[in-house]
């Protein structure tokens, strides 16, 4: 129907050519002296505005003809071709998910009526086989669609849409996008070009706010901060992330802002450390999805950490004391708490008092009268870190993992070695693996550990000797770790490593969660290994039961979350282990869909499709009165339908009336009774200027007025 507007020239120069009525004037009466006959004259062509008001009125009749919409659906090519429609269903389309699922339904139930097959392809489920089925059968079943938590690969169903598309060469495809790229969507575009060759493909996405997400949750010395992403960058942007714990009470509240060209963020909560270590869920207000939830568990919270001394020296010389090395060490991830001027067994008794989970003795003998308590304390569950040195080698104590030899190994000494001896490699039993071997470090001098039976079990770290470096033991519910070395550089090259801070940073994560293990077995080997699930996420940041095809995941698991193991809590509530959809590297990105050169782009609609001809019609009705108006009044019908008399006698009414206002209150008493004749009658005069020829002029052309 729009073709009509081609007319419009044609219409344009017809007008042209069809003047409107002549217009009729009244001439003064001076001016029938000059032309006694008047002459009337026609336009030679219609004025330019009434003529754009008339192509306008066309041009309103033709667009309301075509059924004008406001958000229309998706065009849709006229064709009995089958519909493929692609569906990405992770979680960045989570948060926009009734809109998607809006379109696709609006898509499905116009193939219905051409009568078109559907096959309807979530990506979630990767390669599978393809098959049609009836419209009906695909509205029902996308409504069972739900977003998946976990990131999906895009490319997994290529192989399977190759197939497809060379058994019905001729099928339409319509890809629903989230337009997010969580990092391999480059490879999947690429993919997608090759295997679609010239099958027509249309791609919506946009119209619909872009997904958030938090990752990097830092619980730093000051305050608890996460990282909001975005995938583009535009508008400014604000929102809040909010902190709840493991009941869901909240517990806080931070404030985050985007500028234009920002695609991540902070948020960052100044909380006390006891209200930070109880957060277990941050949330994006009002985004539903598993990206734009942090989930913490034990590993996030910032422990508290109190060094006692065994030597006079660290209150004279701070900087050459273990405690100094040992306090920059942990600072990073613990809150330390050191003594002040106090005895071992008042600062041991100080700090139990304040239920730390952790507590690192640096050379330390025997811990006096404090000594029952602190056995207490590590059986409850705390975790004891002790470091060697003259004092812990010449005492009898059993607060340590393994029996000590008496006397310690020397470089140069009776136990001795050639040389200084390096450390070995980490086992991959023990918690320290994977963590990179210092080649740098080396040790001069060390406490031996007597051998039996169990000491092989009970090392975590050795020399490349063979001798231990860091042993362990449970007591109960806690654990005890040595460090065969002094916490200061006399010993050994350790604590001026990069390695000493990650050893410190993984046996802080076991404070306050060591599990009971039977006799003087380590963690590593006898603990448990893998966390079973317990509550799962689903797609949209809900906490659900966990999937039959859930798996329970390594107790050291770091990374994001998989379809065998989607984001949640994994383990048993006293130690918990969260799986998040995002790791601490991962970032947003939007999707480049320009390698897809033959394809055509649509947007998300986010309300229903609004008729317009009601409203263009009424514009075209009231153009055409418009129209009519002007035309009676360029050819007189307006002036004809007014009584001639009635401006003149208006005029006098409201010229009389001016005067009455005016003089009636200062000349009302002297108003004649009677009004002469002679006033009444109309009368014609000039002006007498004294000048023969211009009075003669006057006066002959008010007679020939009067005469006519």
């Amino acid at each position: 129907v729009l073709t009509g507007l081609l007319a419009l020239p044609a219409l344009w120069w017809l007008l042209r050519l069809i003047p409107p009525r002549p217009r009729r004037i009244d001439f003064p009466p001076t001016r029938l002296l000059f032309a006694i006959v008047p002459r009337e004259e026609t336009p030679a062509r219609t004025p330019w505005w009434l003529t754009l008001l008339r192509l306008a009125l066309a041009a309103t009749i033709i667009v309301a003809a075509a059924g004008p919409l406001w958000h229309p659906p998706l065009a849709s090519t006229k064709t009995r071709a089958p519909l493929a429609i692609l569906l990405d269903d992770e979680w960045t389309a989570a948060s926009t998910w009734d809109a998607r699922l809006r379109t696709a339904d609006d898509i499905i139930m116009r193939a219905a009526d051409d009568r078109r097959a559907v096959a309807l392809l979530p990506l979630s489920q990767g390669a599978h086989d393809i098959s049609l089925e009836t419209a009906d059968s695909a509205r029902v079943r996308l409504q069972q669609i739900k977003p998946v938590p976990y990131r999906i690969d895009r490319a997994e169903i290529l192989p399977s849409l190759s197939r497809f598309l060379s058994s019905n060469p001729d099928i339409e495809l319509v890809w629903l996008s989230d337009g997010t790229d969580l990092g391999n969507g480059a490879a999947f575009i690429a993919g997608l070009e090759q295997t679609l060759g010239q099958h027509p493909l249309t791609i919506v996405s946009g119209g619909v706010p872009q997904p958030r997400a938090l990752n990097g949750a830092d619980n730093a010395a000051g305050a608890l901060t996460v990282k909001v992403l975005r995938a583009t960058t535009g508008a400014p942007e604000t929102g809040t992330v909010r902190a709840l714990d493991l009941k869901g009470l909240p517990l806080g509240e931070a404030q985050f802002t985007f500028n234009a060209a920002d695609r991540e963020t902070d948020a960052r909560f100044e909380l006390p450390v006891e209200l930070r270590n109880e957060i277990a869920r941050l949330e994006i207000a009002a985004e539903r999805s598993a990206g734009a939830v942090q989930l913490l568990d034990k590993r996030s919270r910032r422990r508290t950490v109190g060094i006692v001394s065994g030597a006079n020296a660290d209150v004279a010389e701070p900087l050459l004391s273990s405690s100094y090395y040992v306090q920059r060490a942990l600072e990073p991830f613990a809150d330390v708490r050191l003594t002040q001027g106090e005895s071992p067994a008042d600062a041991v008794s100080h700090f139990l008092d304040q239920n730390l989970p952790m507590l690192v003795l640096t050379d330390v003998g025997n811990v006096g009268d404090a000594h029952d308590r602190l056995a207490r304390w590590v059986e409850d569950g705390g975790v004891l870190v002790r470091f060697a040195g003259p004092r812990l080698a010449a005492s009898e104590d059993d607060l340590v993992p393994v029996r000590l030899r008496r006397g310690g190994r020397i470089l140069g000494g009776s136990l001795s070695w050639d040389k200084p001896q390096p450390l070995a490699a980490f086992s991959r039993d023990s918690p320290f693996a994977g963590l990179p071997l210092p080649n740098d470090v080396t040790v001069t001098r060390q406490v031996l550990a007597e051998p039996d039976a169990t000491l092989g079990d009970n090392t975590w770290a050795t020399l490349a000797d063979g001798t231990p470096l860091v042993t362990a033991a449970h007591r109960g519910k806690g654990l005890i770790v040595l460090f065969h070395v002094t916490g200061d550089p006399r010993w050994s090259d350790l604590p001026l490593s990069g390695s000493f801070v990650d050893m410190l940073k993984r046996i802080v994560a076991l404070s306050g969660s060591a599990i009971a293990t039977e006799g003087n077995a380590t963690p590593a080997k006898n603990a448990r290994t893998v966390a079973a699930p317990s509550h799962m996420l689903d797609g949209f940041g809900s906490f659900v039961a966990p999937p039959p095809t859930a798996r329970p995941v390594p107790e050291d698991f770091a990374g994001s979350a998989t379809r065998d193991h989607p984001p949640g809590f994994y383990g048993p509530p006293e130690s918990l282990l969260a799986v998040n959809a995002l790791s601490g590297g991962d970032r947003l990105a939007a999707l480049d869909f320009s390698p897809l050169v033959n394809a055509g782009r649509e947007i998300y609609r986010t309300s229903e499709p609004q008729d317009l001809r009601g409203p263009v019609l009424l514009a075209a009705i009231a153009l055409l009165l418009l129209d009519s108006i002007l035309v009676l009044f360029l050819g007189g019908g307006i002036q004809r339908l007014i009584p001639r008399r009635l401006p003149r006698a208006t005029a006098s009414i409201l010229v009389l009336a001016a005067l009455t206002l005016t003089y009636a209150g200062a000349y009302a008493q002297e108003a004649p009774n009677d009004v002469p004749q002679a006033a009444l009658e109309t009368k014609l005069a000039y002006v007498i200027t004294g000048n023969a020829e211009v009075d003669a002029i006057s006066k002959a052309g008010l007679s020939g007025l009067t005469l006519f």
